[in-house]
């Protein structure tokens, strides 16, 4: 006669419970490595102070204009011959990404010799330089607002020799990186564009990441 000799449930329960135990170990180390830890928020460097300026167009435009949209900056001047041409062009390298990935940002360059740079001339500038203003405004006002802004709130390099003379505009020193706000007008990052091709890259995903941030 033939016995039965499959295992009682008592003797298989253990046996269940060691592999359940197994595969549920399995599946923690799996998602572990397979769903990436979320990024760090990025860094808060700072609050931009109130300011009001004039935009390419002789209108006013304040801090106020900067809350509310994702903002990328830069520090520039219409008689400069050597960097702030290519700074102006990885902009609208920058501009011309964004709109083709569908990331809402806007753009601001703040000229650091706006003693000369009237209204007129930074939309002249703006015409030479192909600036779509669409979405991108460029500034000059008071030479004391604007070194408060550009000094105390972004904390970016401003100056000029103090023996040099209103034509002598080689002597003008100013910062070259970008610099991205939040929605709050806060500055959020700093970033090397001129010589660093991963610069711009970096800095639009950056971006992307401040669109989705609940202000």
């Amino acid at each position: 006669m033939r016995r039965d000799v499959s295992p009682t449930l008592s003797q298989r329960l253990p046996l269940v419970l060691l592999l359940t135990a197994g595969a549920l170990g399995v599946l923690a180390v799996a998602l572990l490595l397979g769903t990436p830890r979320p990024p760090e928020p990025l860094p808060v460097y700072g609050q931009l102070p109130a300011f009001t300026l004039r935009d390419q167009d002789d209108r006013p435009f304040g801090d106020g204009h900067l809350r509310g949209h994702v903002f990328i900056a830069d520090f520039i001047f219409t008689r400069c011959p050597t960097v702030c041409p290519v700074l102006t062009e990885r902009m609208r390298q920058l501009q011309r990404e964004a709109k083709a990935s569908g990331v809402d940002v806007r753009f601001v360059s703040f000229s650091v010799d706006p003693r000369h740079d009237t209204p007129p001339r930074l939309k002249e500038y703006a015409r030479v330089h192909g600036v779509d203003l669409g979405n991108w405004s460029l500034l000059t006002g008071p030479l004391d607002v604007v070194e408060q802004t550009v000094i105390d709130g972004f904390r970016v390099l401003m100056g000029r020799d103090a023996d040099a003379g209103d034509e002598d505009f080689l002597s003008i020193l100013h910062g070259e990186h970008f610099v991205l706000l939040d929605a709050q007008a806060r500055v959020r990052g700093y970033y090397t564009v001129a010589k660093d091709t991963e610069g711009p890259h970096t800095l639009l995903r950056d971006a992307a990441r401040l669109t989705h941030e609940a202000p």
